[in-house]
C-alpha cells in the first residue's frame, strides 16, 4: 500500500496546526460559529445532533495494522471506545470534544491518515472495490489509479468550492463492488479489442432526492489520459453546475438539464485543451505507485487441514460458506469480517475489535485490511490453512457472525441517532430485522439479500440501491418508512421501485416479513435469489404481500 512522502506528511503536519489554532480561536471565542462551520468543515468536522463528528479518510478503503490500532487508539483515548465504518469506506467518531480533535488529528497523521477533503463541496475520498488485488475477477488493482486520483485531488485550487460534493468511484474487475454507477464519476477498468486496459468513464449517477444512475460518457479511456479526462469532466461541471439551488447542484442534474450529447462534447473538448499540459508528469508519478502496491509474497503450503476442518466443524463451514471469497490465488481466500452481528449497529466497531482485526491482518493477512463500503471489514489475503485460527480468534472478539451479504448484513445510516439531518432512525429498524430473522431462522434460506436503509432523502444509506430499501422520513412529527424493491447497485444497476404507502415505525419490520415470505413462496427452487425473483415476476405480487386486503392500491 501507499506510504507517505515527505511532501504529503508536511503538508498533513501544516494542516493539522492550522486548524488547531482554528480551534483554539472557536474556543476562546474570536471565531463564531458561522466563520469556523467552512474551516471545520475542510478537515472533517461535523455538528451532529448531539456532538462533534470526526469523519476520517480511509483512501480506496486500505489500512494497514498500525493504523488500525491507531484508530483503537483515538477511539478508545478521545471518543466513546468505538467507531463507525461507512459506506465511504471511511471511519466516524461521533463524540469527540472540540478541544480533543487537534490532538486526534495528530494522533492520524503519525501513522500517514487524516481528515481531509471528507466534507465540503470538492472531490472527497476516492473510493474502491474492497477486493481489489485478491479478487479472482479483476482484470487490474484499481487502487494505484484511486491514489493517482487522491493526489491530484487533494487541495487541487480549481475544485475546491465546486458546485457540490463530488464523489468517485474506480474497479477493476468484472463485478461492480464499488457501485460506480451511483457516483458523480465512475471508473470500470475494462480491455479493448487490442488487449489493452483503459477505464470506460461513467458521469451522473447519484442517489439522494433525486436518484439516477450514471450515463457512459467514454467506453474506452486510455490509462494515460485519467487525470486529463477527470479534469475535464470536473471543469466542465465546475462551469455549468447550479449554485443557485443546493438540491440540484450535483452533476446528474447538471447532466440531465445539458443532455448527455451536449456534455460529452463540451468534456470532449476540454479534455482537447488539457491533454497536452499534462506532459507525461501524472505517468511518471504513477510508475512509482505501481510499485507500493505490488503484491504480497504469497506463501505455498498445503490446504488439506483447511479442507478437513470444513467437513467436521459446522459452525466454521457456515461462516466460511458466507463470509468467504475466492482469492486469485487458490490457495488464499478473501475474509470478510462482518461488523452485523445480530441486533448490532451496522458499521460499529470496539477499539478491542479493531486491535484483533489488526492483530489477524499482521499475523496471517499479509499486513492489510479493507474497509468495504458495505461497512464490513476485509482481510483480502488470508492463507486457506489459517482460516480455522482466524474465524476462531474472530468467535472470541463477536465478529465471527455468518451473515455476509444475508438480510442482516444491512447497510443503515445513523438516522436520527446521530445525524443532524436525519428524519427518521435507521440503527434500530436495521437491529430489529436483524434479530427478527435470526428468531425466525430463516436468515440462510432466504440466501443472497441486501437490505439497504435511509434515515433521510440523502440517502447515505443507498437505500434506492437495495433489493429491499427502506427510507425514514417525517411525516406530521410522525416516522414514516417507504419501501422500494427491486433496486441494484453491481454493473446492472437500478434505482428500485416504490412499493407503495409508507409505515410507521412499529409497521416496518412486518412489513418486511411480508416481502420476504412472498419471496419465499415465490421462488423457483432456493437456487434464485430475490432480486431474480423480482425481475422475474415484478412488483404485484410483493405489492399484493405488503398490503393484503387493499387491492392494487396506487403507489403514488
Amino acid at each position: 500500500m501507499y506510504s507517505y512522502s515527505e511532501f504529503d506528511e508536511a503538508f498533513v503536519r501544516t494542516r493539522v496546526a492550522q486548524f488547531t489554532h482554528q480551534v483554539e480561536r472557536r474556543i476562546d471565542g474570536s471565531l463564531t460559529e458561522e466563520e469556523f462551520r467552512p474551516l471545520r468543515l475542510m478537515n472533517g468536522l461535523y455538528l451532529q445532533l448531539h456532538a462533534y463528528m470526526l469523519r476520517v479518510a480511509i483512501p480506496y478503503g486500505t489500512l494497514n495494522p498500525r493504523q488500525m490500532r491507531q484508530l483503537a487508539h483515538i477511539a478508545q483515548t478521545w471518543d466513546k471506545g468505538y467507531g463507525h465504518f461507512t459506506t465511504r469506506q471511511n471511519i466516524q467518531f461521533n463524540w469527540p470534544k472540540l478541544s480533543d480533535v487537534p490532538k486526534m488529528l495528530s494522533a492520524l497523521a503519525d501513522v500517514g491518515m487524516h481528515a481531509i477533503q471528507t466534507s465540503g463541496n470538492c472531490v472527497r475520498n476516492v473510493t474502491a472495490d474492497h477486493f481489489a488485488a485478491a479478487a479472482a475477477d479483476e482484470i487490474e488493482d484499481p487502487r494505484p489509479y484511486a491514489e493517482l486520483l487522491r493526489q491530484w485531488s487533494t487541495d487541487h485550487p480549481e475544485f475546491q468550492f465546486l458546485p457540490r460534493k463530488f464523489k468517485i468511484a474506480i474497479t477493476g474487475a468484472a463485478q461492480d463492488r464499488a457501485v460506480t454507477a451511483a457516483h458523480d464519476i465512475g471508473l470500470r477498468i475494462v480491455k479493448n479489442d487490442a488487449g489493452e486496459a483503459g477505464f470506460q468513464v461513467l458521469v451522473g449517477g447519484g442517489l439522494g432526492r433525486t436518484p439516477m444512475v450514471a450515463m457512459t460518457v467514454r467506453d474506452f479511456l486510455p490509462v494515460e489520459d485519467l487525470l486529463p479526462y477527470v479534469e475535464a469532466v470536473l471543469s466542465v461541471y465546475n462551469t455549468l453546475g447550479r449554485r443557485d439551488n443546493k438540491y440540484k447542484a450535483r452533476i446528474k442534474i447538471t447532466l440531465h438539464e445539458t443532455g448527455k450529447e451536449e456534455i460529452t462534447r463540451m468534456i470532449e473538448a476540454r479534455f482537447a485543451e488539457l491533454r497536452p499540459l499534462f506532459g507525461g508528469n501524472d505517468q511518471a508519478l504513477l510508475a512509482d505507485i505501481r510499485e507500493a502496491f505490488a503484491p504480497p509474497a504469497f506463501r505455498n503450503a498445503p490446504v488439506e487441514a483447511y479442507d478437513a476442518f470444513y467437513k467436521a466443524d459446522p459452525v466454521f463451514r457456515a461462516w466460511a460458506d458466507t463470509n468467504l471469497a475466492k482469492h486469485r490465488n487458490d490457495q488464499y481466500a478473501i475474509v470478510t469480517i462482518s461488523l452485523k452481528a445480530h441486533g448490532q449497529t451496522p458499521g460499529d466497531a470496539t477499539a478491542d475489535q479493531m486491535r484483533v482485526m489488526a492483530d489477524l491482518a499482521e499475523r496471517y493477512g499479509h499486513n492489510e485490511l479493507r474497509v468495504s463500503h458495505e461497512q464490513n471489514v476485509i482481510l483480502p489475503h488470508v492463507h486457506k490453512s489459517d482460516l480455522p485460527a482466524v474465524h476462531a480468534a474472530l468467535m472470541q472478539a463477536g465478529l465471527g457472525t455468518a451473515n455476509v451479504g444475508l438480510i442482516s448484513d444491512i447497510i443503515a445510516c445513523p438516522g436520527m441517532d446521530y445525524c443532524a439531518l436525519a428524519t427518521a432512525r435507521a440503527i434500530p429498524v436495521a437491529q430489529e430485522i436483524a434479530t427478527r430473522f435470526d428468531a425466525l431462522k430463516l436468515e440462510h434460506d432466504v440466501g443472497p439479500l441486501k437490505i439497504k436503509i435511509s434515515g433521510c432523502i440523502n440517502a447515505c444509506g443507498h437505500h434506492h440501491v437495495g433489493h429491499i430499501g427502506i427510507l425514514g422520513l417525517d411525516r406530521a412529527g410522525v416516522e414514516n418508512y417507504q419501501i422500494t424493491l427491486g433496486g441494484d447497485g453491481t454493473e446492472d444497476a437500478v434505482i428500485g421501485e416504490r412499493a407503495g404507502p409508507g409505515f410507521a415505525y412499529d409497521e416496518i419490520v412486518p412489513a418486511i416479513e411480508r416481502i420476504v415470505l412472498a419471496y419465499l413462496d415465490l421462488r423457483e427452487g432456493p437456487e434464485e435469489t430475490f432480486l431474480q425473483a423480482y425481475r422475474r415476476v415484478g412488483l404485484p405480487p410483493f405489492k399484493a404481500a405488503l398490503y393484503p386486503g387493499e387491492g392494487n392500491r396506487d403507489a403514488a
